[in-house]
């Protein structure tokens, strides 16, 4: 299963490498695109949730490190000023 890395700027200016364990990332986020806060947790969310779940379909077992990448976006979304928002800068194969 082919895993990636988006890679975002917070809207405190912090940058993160964030990992998914599918490409279906790409349907939900935009490089060069900046999302309202809420929004981008919303779309990483539903991203992160899906590619777990494909890691169930093919290997039995959701993957711990989308969830553990989820509750990273989370927990920093937190830790912003309300209004900010995150641009995806790139993505790594």
């Amino acid at each position: 299963m082919p895993e990636m890395r988006f890679h975002v700027r917070w809207p405190d200016g912090q940058r993160e490498a964030c990992y998914s364990p599918s490409l279906v990332v790409k349907d939900f986020l935009t490089p060069g695109e900046s999302y309202a806060l809420d929004d981008f947790v919303e779309k990483s969310r539903t991203a992160l949730t899906i590619a777990s779940e494909r890691v169930r379909e093919k290997y039995g077992f959701a993957c711990s490190a989308a969830m553990d990448q989820l509750a990273r976006i989370e927990a920093a979304a937190k830790r912003q000023s309300p209004g900010g928002r995150v641009e995806v800068e790139t993505f790594e194969p």
